[in-house]
């Protein structure tokens, strides 16, 4: 049997939201559901990840969604899909770069469906929007200001030395961590005291705590990168991890994640792990096993929201047909527009263990240089519990073009 004819065999169906019930059942009791996307600005990515979300909501009580996004941008989505104002709004004033990747058509979508969702639900049931990114540490900053000026003056002291510490570095934090590759001052001990004035004070208000958290990530984030390696990207997701498991909470809050294959497909079926990294997927099966289940997704060719070069202008790219070999080319060659795969946990067919190239496009992307980059070799059985395949794909449909201010130092090691 050739490996096209183990692919079409391996393939189910992927035309409406009812194909997804292999899925669901494999999802059963799960605590987590991790859907990946192939790159951050392809339309049909979010639109079969937003059906899959609302039936995990609808039929197995997921309770909240964590993005690829910062806390307290996404914070205001929160408070629009769990009250009574339209997230429109709250995804619009997205400001950091890249906002395509939020502030964006489908995502308004899902979010004033989930507003609906959550009307006629107690105020305990509804389902939560939140990011899980470290990025925004003067916005973390300042909200930790604002809360403890009003709820916690008697620690206002070791908050305003940690604004005062980053203070004397500009509002830059590139130039933060310019300056301690340079000499050896941080703000690690002054971020250090905020976190452990805030656990004491408010140990039960996560809102306050994880701005504290993403501070302290922030920091450690930014002093990271600029030493260059591994270390920053695995700052990033031990963060995110971390906050995802914050957001479950003890009584195990079922959560649906949504972030790039690159963080949520298992990084030991990759290169990664050569590399010295890991990532959100590994850690979660590492710390839940089976109770996490990972969500891949892939296409042929198409077209693609993406920028030229870090901080520029958003603009609607072609996707060439995928290189040979690759994953892509091979599901490509098996004649499949749409389907879905569910890895069989026990005896499965070769093609599934076997190394190939898997697209990565992130949001940063030369069309012209795929030759020599953009492919992640992947063990597809091994990198994912399930796989959406999605031959043909079109762009992402952004809400308004970049700003030209508040821009972060490009993320390694590919933009994603």
């Amino acid at each position: 049997m050739t490996s096209t004819d183990e692919v079409r065999r391996s393939a189910l169906p992927l035309n409406t939201a009812d194909d997804l019930g292999p899925l669901i059942e494999r999802v059963g009791d799960a605590r987590f559901v991790l859907i990946g996307e192939a790159s951050h600005g392809t339309h049909d990515f979010y639109l079969w990840r937003d059906r899959l979300t609302r039936r995990l909501i609808e039929e197995k009580g997921f309770g909240f969604v964590g993005v690829e996004g910062d806390w307290p941008d996404c914070e205001r989505v929160h408070q629009a899909v769990t009250g009574d104002t339209d997230p429109f709004e709250a995804l619009y004033t997205f400001r950091r770069w890249p906002t395509f990747m939020w502030a964006n058509e489908e995502v308004v979508h899902f979010c004033r469906w989930l507003r609906r969702w959550n009307a006629g639900r107690p105020p305990e049931r509804r389902c939560g929007f939140h990011g899980l990114d470290v990025y925004s540490l003067w916005d973390s900053l300042r909200a930790v200001r604002r809360y403890a000026a009003v709820h916690l003056p008697e620690r206002m002291d070791a908050v305003m030395e940690a604004l005062r510490c980053f203070e004397s570095y500009g509002h830059d934090p590139r130039q933060y961590a310019l300056a301690t590759r340079l000499v050896p001052d941080t703000c690690e001990d002054e971020v250090v005291g905020l976190l452990s004035a805030v656990e004491r004070a408010a140990p039960d208000d996560l809102g306050v705590r994880q701005n504290a958290e993403v501070v302290a990530g922030a920091e450690r984030y930014y002093r990271a990168m600029v030493r260059g390696g591994p270390e920053s990207w695995n700052v990033r997701d031990v963060h995110m991890a971390d906050t995802l498991d914050r957001l479950s909470g003890e009584d195990g809050r079922k959560g649906v994640v949504w972030a790039h294959n690159t963080h949520v497909g298992d990084a030991r079926a990759t290169d990664m792990t050569a590399a010295g990294m890991t990532n959100l997927g590994q850690i979660a099966r590492e710390r839940h096993g089976d109770a996490a289940v990972l969500v891949g997704f892939g296409s042929h060719r198409g077209s693609v929201v993406a920028a030229h070069r870090w901080g520029e202008q958003h603009h609607v790219m072609a996707v060439p047909p995928a290189r040979t070999p690759s994953l892509e080319a091979l599901l490509h060659e098996a004649g499949l527009s749409r389907a879905l795969f569910v890895v069989p946990r026990e005896e499965r067919p070769s093609w599934y263990d076997e190394p190939m190239g898997h697209r990565a496009i992130g949001v940063v992307y030369d069309p012209g240089r795929e030759h020599v980059g953009n492919y992640v070799p992947t063990a597809l059985g091994r990198r994912y519990d399930a796989f959406l395949w999605l031959a043909e794909t079109k762009a992402v449909h952004p809400l308004h073009g970049e700003p030209w201010w508040d821009t972060e130092p490009e993320t390694y090691p590919a933009a994603v």
